[in-house]
């Protein structure tokens, strides 16, 4: 679970970044693409009517693309990295994606894990996405700066590391233009944690480009 203050203060950090690509590592694909997102709530639909959340969306958007993909949701609400690393190598195995979405991160910082921590769980599923034939897509979130201005820092750029050492793609910030509105409350629900349903297809847009260029 995604507290406000923490995505909120980490849409100002970033509002006016552009979603920075790397190469994404991995083969190119040779079969229709399946895409597998392995994330935390703001994946996972939580709160939201079934079909709403972004990744939901990003199956709508590929029929309307044309694009012959599999989405798989492998999200889980209060996920953190160390749990995404646990579950990665039987999701590869049982669907065999050829294009991973990491968005985990966020629960890491708000139950204080060492950076350190963070940065090796996110390298080491890279490492073994890309092993396994996969192109990466890392989605990253940020931290409030009552943290203090060098985590906050340092925090962002765990996911700029990652993305750089293994050669993946990267998205900087999730919920950047849905936090950091002129009423921040707006677009959340009414525990201003999640996101409403009206926000997911603004979240699915700082996704898209980078993903696309993958596809």
């Amino acid at each position: 679970m995604i507290r406000r203050d923490f995505i909120v203060a980490g849409a100002l950090a970033l509002s006016g970044a552009a979603p920075a690509l790397a190469q994404s590592g991995g083969k190119k694909p040779t079969r229709a693409p399946v895409i597998l997102v392995v994330g935390d709530s703001l994946s996972a639909e939580y709160g939201l009517p079934r079909g709403t959340g972004w990744v939901a969306l990003l199956d709508k958007r590929l029929a309307q693309e044309k694009i012959p993909a599999t989405v798989v949701n492998a999200s889980v609400s209060g996920d953190t990295t160390a749990g995404g690393r646990a579950r990665l190598a039987a999701l590869l195995q049982q669907h065999r994606p050829t294009h991973v979405v990491i968005e985990l991160g966020g629960n890491d910082a708000l139950r204080g894990l060492p950076l350190a921590s963070t940065q090796g769980n996110l390298a080491w599923m890279t490492e073994q996405a890309q092993a396994a034939g996969a192109r990466v897509l890392l989605v990253g979130v940020q931290v409030p700066p009552n943290y203090g201005a060098n985590y906050t820092r340092q925090f962002a750029e765990v996911f700029e590391n990652v993305a750089q050492e293994r050669k993946a793609a990267l998205v900087p910030f999730l919920l950047k233009g849905v936090a950091d509105g002129p009423d921040p409350t707006a677009l959340f629900q009414p525990d201003r944690i999640h996101p409403t349903a009206q926000a997911h297809p603004r979240m699915l847009d700082n996704v898209w480009p980078a993903l696309r260029a993958l596809l």
